[in-house]
This record gives C-alpha cells, structure tokens and sequence, in this order.
C-alpha cells in the first residue's frame, strides 16, 4: 500500500513537539501552547525549542544578547541584497541571502545552536532591508533596547511600535515557530540527513515554504475580509462562496479535528485587544459567522479557524502588506527548522524513501 506524500507515516523520533489532531493540542517540549502564549516571550519559547527547558534569567539574557549581536547583516549580504532584481519575490531574497551567508562562518557538519541563534537573527533583517529598499527608503538598524518582535517591526517601520500590536504579533510567532513534521521541516531534516550543512537545510525549508500550499494561506483571509469589509454584509460574502465550491481560507486544517489550539490562543491574546482596532473585531465576528454556516452547509466536517485566519487579522491591523506573510512566518519558523536540524544531527540516519515503479517494460 502506497501512502502518497507519505501521509501518516512516521519517519522520525522527536522530543521538540507534539500535535494531538484529535484533542486540538499542541506542545512544545511538553510544554502545551496556550500556557507558553501566555507566560513567556518569544525568545523563551524558542530557548524551550533549542535547549529542550525553559531558560533562567541568566539564560534568557544571555540568548537575547546573541540574537542581538547577529543581527546585523555582513557586507557582502548588503551587496547582494542591493544587486537582486526588483521584481524577486521575498522568499526568493531570503534564500538567496541565507544561503550566501555560508561563506561567512564555518557552517559545516555537526550544526550548532549558536548557528541556529545566528540564522534566525538574520532573517527578521533580510526582510526589513529588502522592504526598505523597495519603498526607496533607507535602511534602519536595529535597536539593542528592543526584542526579537519589537525590533522587527522597528526595522521595517522606523518607528517604535505600539505595545498592542507587539503583544499581537510577538503571540502569532510563537504560535508559529515550530509545528513537527510540516512539508518544510521535513526538508530541512531530510537535508541535513545527508549531514549537509545547517544552511543548506534550511534554505531547503525556506524553499518549501514558499509553495502556496504551505505559508501562503493569510493572504486569501485578507481578501476575504476585504471583501466582507467591502459589502458589509459577512453571511451574504461567505453563503456565495460556499456555494461556488471555492474553499473558505482561515478555516480547516490538515492535522486538528478540532479547534486548531494556536487559533484558540491567538482569539484570546485579540479579546485583549477588543475595540482597538476594526480589522481585528471584524475578524472575530467573521469567524462566528463562518463557523456557523460551515457547519450548516458542510455538516459533519469539523471546519474551524485555523491560526492563519487570526494570523491575516493581525497582519492587516499592523497594516503588513500581504507579501510580508509567509516571510514573517519564516522568521518565526526558523526556530523550529534549525531545532529539527540539530535533533537529525545527534542520531542522524539518511532520510531514503522508495517508490514504486508504474512504466512499462520494453
């Protein structure tokens, strides 16, 4: 029996995480999801990623400061990054930037955490230059007084961000840094199997989640808000639709059965924020029309939000253009591929499927 795209097969051992599809759970070393959203900061959950515990104080220092100190860009990353064509998407410029980067360190076999905490650092950069540099606006480097999430926004902005959309934002990331055996992470482990080095993994990851399939689902959200937005009227939007047999985006997943638990913490994080700001209250009465009329029209189905339609609210009140997307994903993600990575590396077996032959013979 041949399992297409090898659904369902496990391939390898983890500790990282751990998704119950049936339960509508998700966990981080254990940890489960709507605890670390609420308790810790993005750069502690990704210390609970890499190192396997939650960090002390000290140890929470000492990771802020390394992300910090890699966060600048070398200067032949600058060259390239001036030379690349206007008309390349995004994604393309972060892998080719990223992979450029392997000239700079000795990037070779075993990988290490503090090239993982190096790589993810430069990532949140590549995107701010590049946006910069195509608005025809000059590059803003990064502040030290400020986070992984505030920096970011910084950078791209050139202006402080307010402490709402940090909070917003910072909780989507680590709702999304890491999420087991995706199609990219499976990439990036599959390369590193070959004991390749950590860069070329994840500009394998980087590369895959590029296909729409995979990290481009809240730019069709965006549209659909637009659209209700535009009308005024969510129910008449979503009826029509369903009834031309087009696939609702922001609703149903792959993997949950139930409730996608990074959407549930996503929800709870806007409640905060309920009436500061319109995109994120239409978002939510959005969401209680569809899951109704989902259920109404596609009974049995268990169609709910997923973390991408919360995800497209908050990138619009952000006022993120739709291309910042996917890569604003893989900054976050960066963490969970380069966690993959080192756990292949410590008892590293070559990822070597089959296939079966349907030819003819001659």
């Amino acid at each position: 029996m041949i399992e297409k795209g090898l659904k369902g097969i496990v391939a390898a051992e983890t500790l990282i995480s751990h998704i119950d599809g049936e339960k509508g759970k998700l966990y981080y070393r254990g940890y489960e999801i709507r605890d670390i959203t609420k308790r810790y900061s993005f750069e502690e959950a990704a210390y609970l990623v890499w190192f396997g515990h939650v960090p002390d104080v000290t140890q929470l220092n000492t990771l802020k400061k390394q992300l910090k100190d890699n966060r600048d860009l070398q200067e032949n990353l600058r060259v390239i990054l001036d030379q690349l064509p206007p008309s390349m998407d995004l994604m393309s410029v972060i892998r080719t930037v990223i992979s450029a980067e392997a000239g700079n360190l000795d990037y070779g076999w075993k990988p290490t955490t503090s090239q993982a905490i190096r790589l993810t650092a430069l990532v949140p950069t590549i995107i701010a230059y590049r946006k910069r540099q195509l608005e025809g606006k000059e590059f803003v480097s990064h502040r030290s007084d400020l986070d992984f999430v505030a920096n970011y926004l910084y950078m791209m902005n050139g202006k402080v961000p307010i402490k709402a959309h940090i909070e917003a934002l910072e909780t989507y990331m680590i709702l999304t840094l890491e999420h087991g055996m995706n199609a990219s992470t499976f990439s990036a482990r599959v390369t590193a199997s070959t004991e390749s080095d950590l860069v070329s993994a994840v500009t394998a990851a980087i590369g895959t989640m590029k296909g729409p399939l995979h990290g481009g689902a809240p730019s069709g959200v965006i549209e659909l808000l637009n659209e209700i937005a535009l009308i005024g009227d969510a129910e008449k939007v979503i009826r029509e639709r369903l009834a031309k047999g087009e696939k609702l985006m922001g609703f149903g997943h792959r993997v949950y059965k139930t409730r996608d638990p990074r959407a549930i913490s996503l929800k709870a994080k806007l409640l905060e924020m309920a009436g500061e700001d319109q995109w994120l209250d239409l978002a939510m009465e959005v969401e209680d029309t569809a899951i109704n009329l989902l259920a109404e029209l596609k009974p049995g189905r268990s169609l709910y939000t997923n973390v991408e339609f919360y995800a497209a609210a908050i990138m619009k009140a952000i006022n993120m253009d739709a291309e910042l997307f996917t890569p604003t994903f893989t900054a976050s993600r960066m963490v969970g591929w380069t966690a993959h990575v080192l756990e292949q590396a410590e008892n590293n077996t070559i990822f070597r499927p089959q296939s079966r032959y349907v030819g003819t013979f001659r």
